[in-house]
């Protein structure tokens, strides 16, 4: 997935003859986000998915932006904390353990142990938009260029280790193929160079938001394409989470005006040593 990714994006800087990060610094930058956003998080929800379903996964993966706005407000990328901004994040928690049904781990869902891996999945991606919101981008390389890097860098990384940990015998049938090719060309390559170019526009945390997708997707890809049942906890933690999220951005409700603690002031986007989403 991650090499087929690569390619995608080493043609298209090619053929748009876009340089490559050429400072030490950066390919350190970008080793690190490799293994917080690609590494870490696409193993985690590899062996959370063969315990739950696509549907439980889509919906844990949609804490990404309450982990997202935590870390952003912990390392003071995000300016201030509102009343109304900590209200949305205990809401999405909710609904994340709403999702989860601890009292039944193990029925219908999935097992608790896959949960909790998507769930820390979701939490590296979190940090991993933070980290390339303060490292990567802002600092005059193209978002095609951080992209292409960082799944190279990824790539490397899991080549060097497959010899030792990849030891478990490889099927490669048609649909296998085909769903690779679909993650590596689509949902890592061409997604990535978004993913960048959101996080340059936008920050992280609104980045993190495109997540909100994912609970419904994958809820209806799961019912129509796999026959998955549809449990009442998926539908109301679901729609909790997506309330907490809405209110953690201020996309409903009204802001709080107070501030629940000082910060210091937000830096221009322009000035911000910029960062995954």
């Amino acid at each position: 997935r991650l090499a087929l990714g690569a390619a995608v994006l080493l043609v298209v800087v090619a053929l748009r003859r876009e340089p490559l990060p050429r400072s030490r610094m950066a390919w350190g930058h970008l080793a690190v986000a490799a293994v917080v956003a690609n590494i870490i998080p696409y193993f985690l929800f590899g062996w959370g998915e063969q315990r739950i379903s696509s549907a439980l996964a889509g919906v844990l993966n949609a804490t990404t932006p309450l982990f997202t706005l935590v870390f952003a407000l912990a390392t003071r990328t995000e300016p201030r904390t509102t009343a109304i901004r900590v209200i949305g994040l205990l809401l999405g928690f909710v609904g994340a353990l709403v999702v989860m049904a601890p009292w039944r781990a193990g029925i219908g869902a999935g097992s608790l142990p896959g949960q909790v891996a998507c769930l820390l999945a979701a939490a590296s991606y979190g940090v991993a938009y933070v980290y390339m919101r303060r490292f990567l981008t802002g600092r005059g390389l193209p978002p095609l260029a951080l992209a292409a890097g960082q799944l190279t860098v990824a790539t490397v990384l899991l080549a060097l280790a497959a010899p030792v940990v990849a030891r478990t015998p490889i099927t490669l049938t048609g649909d296998v193929v085909a769903s690779i090719l679909a993650l590596g060309a689509l949902g890592t390559g061409i997604a990535y160079l978004l993913n960048y170019r959101l996080i340059a526009d936008e920050g992280a945390t609104a980045a993190s938001t495109v997540t909100y997708l994912l609970p419904v997707v994958a809820v209806l890809l799961g019912i129509l394409a796999l026959g998955e049942p549809l449990t009442w906890n998926v539908v109301v933690g679901t729609a909790v989470i997506l309330a907490g999220v809405a209110l953690a951005e201020g996309r409903i409700g009204q802001r709080v005006e107070g501030e629940l603690r000082p910060t210091a002031e937000a830096p221009s986007p322009s000035s911000i040593p910029d960062q995954r989403l």
